[in-house]
């Protein structure tokens, strides 16, 4: 029987030759929706701080006044509400502005793939504070774990005999950063919030605060104390032997207090002068001690006579030198 002119034939789309069903449900899944504010729930335990500051201020301004131009990650979570994946800064530009729904692509993704793929989405960011990057770190290690991967965050690599990486070296691969890198960042995780606080702020240095993260937390609070009382941080030979005695389990906070009474050069309070400002009054090859040693003494005779100065003013007798 002749086919009528015109009549169709049925045949696949070309996209539907070379994907599955599988696939197609997929892609048809994570098209971009519009969903209620009041419907998306944040991680639980995100990492990465919302700051409000003069960034945040601007994207309020972008979102009030063309509203969210990239799409929330959102997957289905329990009671049909929705788990935030990545946007966290984009939803809280959009409550700010007072919008009732946000576009997002919705994705179906169990609990471990959401937590790999919002660190990675935030790892992105070009400002990300040590502690932002320790408890990412962290979480995705875990979710590595919990996939099958085994980890040892505190063996010796060449003590580990078994077959196949660890699970930090498998993330550092992953994130382009060192095993050594990642096992730092995440040790961070076992500091007391204070001096967790001190490394987000630059006033602790990393290597110092890594060896002190394996103090206890009442060790920890002991250095807090001595800290606060010597107005300084421990530089890395104090927090190491720190560790020795904790190690041998007979650190006490006057030892604690000891240590931290220790002069550390790099932390002697110093006055710098540029060179060229002080050039004129010193021959080229004067030495470093010969210049310090006369700019002391030019201050003490400018010392003495402010003195004299002062006492002649008050109608007494000038100091004699």
């Amino acid at each position: 029987m002749a086919r009528k002119k015109g009549a169709s034939i049925g045949l696949p789309a070309i996209e539907d030759l070379f994907t599955s069903q599988e696939e197609r449900d997929r892609a048809l899944a994570d098209e971009v929706r519009q969903i209620p504010l009041g419907e998306i729930d944040p991680f639980p335990e995100h990492p990465f701080r919302v700051a409000d500051d003069e960034e945040m201020e601007a994207l309020v301004e972008s979102v009030a006044r063309n509203g969210v131009l990239v799409p929330l990650a959102v997957r289905p979570v329990d009671g049909g509400r929705y788990g935030l994946v990545s946007g966290h800064r984009r939803k809280a530009a959009a409550e700010r502005a007072g919008l009732e729904s946000v576009p997002c692509i919705v994705k179906e993704m169990s609990y471990d793939e959401a937590v790999i793929a919002m660190v990675d989405s935030n790892l992105q960011r070009e400002s990300i504070l040590p502690s932002e990057r320790a408890f990412a770190y962290a979480m995705r290690l875990e979710a590595m774990n919990r996939q099958g991967k085994r980890t040892d965050l505190t063996c010796v690599q060449n003590e580990h005999k078994l077959e196949g990486k660890r699970s930090r070296d498998v993330l550092a691969e992953e994130l382009g950063v060192s095993g050594a890198k990642v096992r730092r960042y995440i040790r961070l995780t076992n500091l007391i919030p204070e001096l967790l606080a001190l490394v987000d702020e630059g006033r602790m240095r990393m290597l110092p605060a890594v060896e002190a993260s394996y103090l206890s937390k009442d060790e920890q609070e002991w250095l807090l104390d001595s800290m606060r009382a010597c107005a300084c941080t421990p530089s890395h030979a104090q927090a190491l032997k720190l560790k020795r005695y904790s190690s041998a389990r007979c650190l006490t906070p006057a030892l604690v207090q000891s240590i931290m009474e220790e002069e550390k050069p790099n932390q002697v309070e110093q006055v710098k002068i540029p060179k060229r400002s002080i050039a004129r009054f010193f021959d080229p090859s004067a030495t470093r001690e010969e210049i310090e040693g006369r700019i002391v003494r030019a201050l003490e005779l400018l010392e003495q006579a402010e003195r004299r100065r002062a006492a002649q003013e008050k109608g007494g007798e000038p100091w004699a030198m």
